[in-house]
C-alpha cells in the first residue's frame, strides 16, 4: 500500500509542469487577437495651435453693436451734417451780399464827383454868351461818366451805319429811306450797353424798309 501510493506523487508532479505552458500559448493568442499599441499612438495628443485657430480669443473678438444705438449714431451724424451745410450756405450768402454790396459802394464812390460836376454847371450864373461854355461843361462830365463805366467794363453798343441785330438793338419804327438799304439802322432813340460781353441793354432804334 504505501509503495502505490508514493509511486503516484511523481506522476502528479510531472503533470503540473503543463500549466506554464498552456498559459504560455494562451497569451500568444491574446497578442495576436489584440496587439498592442503604443500609448501615444492610440492617444495622439492635438496639436498646440488648433485650439488656438479654431476659437477666437477674448482679445480678438469684437463686441457685437447694439443696432438701436448704431441708429441713433449715424442719426446724430447726418443731423450734424446738416446743421453744417445749412450754416455754410449762409455764410455764403453773407459774403455773397458784402461783395455786392461793396461793388455798388464802388461804384457810386466813383459817380459822385461826376455829381459834384452837374451840380456846380447848374450853380453856375446864367450870362450872355455862356451856352458855348456851358455845353463844354457837359461834355466834360459826359466824357467822364463813360470813363468811368469804362473801367468797370460798360462800353455803349456801336449803330453807326450797322445793320439791324436783334440781339443787340430793338427796333421800335420800320420806314422807308431813300439811300438806306432794308435792314441798314437809320438812327439811335436810346443808347445800348454791353457789360463785357454781355448785353445789358439793347439800343433802340429806327430800322430802313425797303
Amino acid at each position: 500500500m504505501t509503495d502505490d501510493v508514493n509511486l503516484a506523487q511523481p506522476e502528479e508532479a510531472d503533470a503540473k509542469p503543463a500549466q506554464p505552458e498552456q498559459d504560455e500559448r494562451s497569451t500568444r493568442f491574446e497578442r495576436r487577437e489584440n496587439p498592442a499599441q503604443p500609448e501615444d499612438e492610440a492617444n495622439p495628443a492635438p496639436p498646440e495651435d488648433a485650439g488656438a485657430a479654431s476659437a477666437p480669443t477674448v482679445a480678438e473678438s469684437e463686441p457685437v453693436q447694439d443696432p438701436a444705438a448704431e441708429r441713433d449714431e449715424y442719426r446724430d451724424l447726418l443731423l450734424r451734417k446738416q446743421a453744417e451745410f445749412d450754416n455754410y450756405k449762409k455764410r455764403v450768402e453773407r459774403d455773397r451780399a458784402k461783395a455786392n454790396r461793396q461793388a455798388e459802394k464802388t461804384l457810386i464812390m466813383a459817380l459822385l464827383p461826376l455829381l459834384d460836376d452837374f451840380e456846380r454847371a447848374l450853380g453856375a450864373p446864367a450870362e450872355t454868351g455862356a451856352a458855348d461854355a456851358y455845353r463844354a461843361g457837359i461834355e466834360l462830365i459826359h466824357r467822364q461818366l463813360l470813363d468811368v463805366l469804362g473801367k468797370r467794363g460798360v462800353t455803349p453798343v456801336d449803330t453807326s451805319g450797322a445793320r439791324f441785330d436783334p440781339n443787340l438793338h430793338e427796333a421800335v419804327a420800320y420806314q422807308a429811306s431813300e439811300g438806306r438799304d432794308d435792314g441798314e439802322v437809320i438812327d439811335e432813340l436810346r443808347r445800348g450797353y454791353l457789360f463785357d460781353d454781355e448785353l445789358l441793354r439793347a439800343a433802340m432804334v429806327r430800322v430802313a424798309k425797303a
